[in-house]
């Protein structure tokens, strides 16, 4: 059974259809850049244009960067303002033709993907992943159960939220080195873990195709950590997965 995927970031979007028995794209993902200001309609452009690149016609499901209940979007951290309080599932349905569509967090999208195809496969007890790139998000499973909307990117480290301390945008845009970044993941993985005492942590989002760089120098953290699986996919297969209804 195939169904499209498409995730939204705060510098892309990017989809697929995704082939739901091996958890893998069907044919090489599609990615625009997320539009400035990146307001609804103008997002929902982005989306369209990733979605008709394939000539697709079917349940369609979509990531977003931040809470999400019931399709509405609550939160809007790395993306235009304008987003919160949205029906994302209508104005998306709509500006696709109508096309069924299931709008979800994308961290949650990313974890439902790797706790079922990826690194968390067979995992129990209190696994927690973390997707780092224009911000940072979260999806925590409790014995394979989503705790949905966890945001742990905006807890507060050093007096601001995470995310503007270690995102992987923040050691872009201040030049760090894998090392000096290094240092910032560990105090907020240490934060985290002092909080939920995961037994497994998992590494998503741009950054962990280059795992090596970091992992091995992260100290002081009880919990396992491990690289996602799907990479940077793992979104757009979480969310085709939504809209599948698993």
């Amino acid at each position: 059974m195939n169904v499209f995927g498409v995730d939204i970031g705060g510098s892309g979007i990017k989809g697929a259809p995704v082939d739901l028995e091996r958890g893998g794209l069907t044919q090489e993902r599609h990615k625009v850049l997320t539009p400035h200001p990146s307001t609804p309609d103008a997002v929902a452009e982005g989306v369209a244009a990733v979605v008709e690149n394939f000539g697709w016609s079917g349940p369609v499901g979509i990531t977003f960067p931040g809470v999400v209940t019931g399709g509405v979007t609550r939160t809007a951290a790395n993306v235009d303002k304008g987003w919160v309080d949205v029906d994302a599932s209508k104005l998306l349905g709509d500006r696709l033709g109508g096309l069924p569509v299931t709008v979800l967090n994308d961290a949650d999208a990313a974890g439902v993907a790797e706790m079922t195809f990826g690194a968390g496969r067979g995992r129990k007890g209190t696994v927690i992943l973390l997707t780092f790139g224009t911000g940072i998000g979260s999806a925590l499973f409790i014995d394979g159960r989503l705790v949905p909307n966890t945001e742990l990117g905006h807890l507060e480290l050093h007096g601001h939220d995470a995310e503007k301390h270690a995102s992987t945008k923040v050691k872009e845009d201040e030049g760090l080195s894998w090392h000096h970044w290094t240092r910032r993941v560990q105090k907020y993985l240490a934060h985290v873990e002092m909080l939920f005492s995961p037994e497994l942590f998992i590494i998503g989002g741009g950054v962990s195709r280059k795992a090596d760089k970091f992992l091995p120098l992260i100290e002081g953290i009880r919990a396992e950590i491990v690289p996602a699986e799907l990479k940077n996919n793992a979104g757009i297969v979480g969310a085709a997965m939504a809209a599948a209804g698993r």
